[in-house]
């Protein structure tokens, strides 16, 4: 028989996340703090619950896509949370960046409530996540895995298992975020230069993006530039987050990262402007004298 699943966090990559256990055929329960979209979600399959405790009640699999350790805390541990709910070799499977040390602290707490735990950030976008091709950067026991190996199999098209107690996970997503942040603000920085110099931006896009120069996330966040859409897939305040993350963990053993820190600057300073909530391609606009790209 199937695990019966339950996804928390129905955002751009839970409810991608939780269509693609749907679509596997798990038994899906679904929950989120935002009125109504637990619902929304289960009109098409899967039943919505009222709060993280009744979706853990009767769940094998919990899979948390919130945003950081401190909403991971109160599903978890706050009033009517879900740690106390889950039945004794459940498995937690946490998909958030956050810091590895707090993860790796995490699999110790949960243990004394026999529960399982999986340290999972994921990566890829909510395309990919609706797809389930995502990537999966996972570290935990093997009885965690062997009970929920099959769940995140559905979810994702690499699972990469990268040790047997939690931490491992989170130190390869913090280092993947510390070059997804560098490489949008250096393709912010790119594109720029290329409106100052009155480039025209379109014709730049095409020649970057079929040049050596390229990057993934020039090519996917300068496409929102260029149509002027900063609707939020991932905002900046996510790399004001992450990429301090990546400082904390660097500055632990002393260890240098001069590109991160400037990165982590530009989306401190798009933030503070104004632009928190927008895409994180909006760190451009704090480029001065520039004429962005209007829809």
């Amino acid at each position: 028989m199937k695990a019966v699943v339950g996804v928390v966090g129905l955002g751009a990559m839970g409810s991608g996340m939780a269509q693609s256990l749907r679509r596997a055929g798990f038994e899906l329960k679904v929950f989120d703090v935002r009125a109504g979209a637990a619902e929304a979600f289960a009109r098409d399959g899967g039943t919505a619950c009222a709060s993280a405790a009744e979706l853990a009640a009767g769940c094998d699999v919990l899979v948390s896509v919130v945003v950081n350790a401190a909403q991971t805390e109160d599903l978890l541990f706050g009033q009517g949370g879900a740690a106390a709910a889950l039945r004794a070799g459940s498995v937690f499977v946490m998909c958030s960046t956050v810091d590895p040390n707090w993860s790796a602290a995490l699999e110790g707490r949960l243990a004394e409530r026999s529960l399982l735990y999986l340290d999972a950030p994921i990566s890829g976008g909510a395309a990919k996540a609706a797809s389930g091709q995502m990537t999966m950067m996972t570290s935990g026991t093997p009885a965690a895995y062997a009970k929920a190996g099959p769940v995140l199999d559905a979810m994702a098209a690499k699972v990469y298992r990268l040790g047997d107690r939690a931490g491992a996970g989170s130190k390869v997503k913090i280092i993947n975020q510390l070059l997804a942040g560098v490489h949008i603000a250096a393709a912010a920085e790119a594109m720029a230069l290329g409106l100052r110099e009155g480039v025209d931006p379109a014709a730049l896009y095409e020649v970057i993006t079929h040049s050596a120069g390229n990057s993934w996330m020039f090519e996917n966040r300068m496409a929102h530039v260029l149509a002027a859409d900063y609707t939020p897939l991932s905002a900046v305040d996510i790399f004001v987050k992450d990429l301090g993350l990546v400082l904390d963990l660097a500055r632990a053993s002393k260890f240098p990262l001069p590109l991160s820190s400037t990165a982590h600057q530009m989306f401190m300073q798009a933030s503070t402007a104004g632009y928190a909530k927008e895409d994180d391609s909006a760190v451009i606009k704090i480029f001065p004298g520039i004429e962005l790209p209007k829809p």
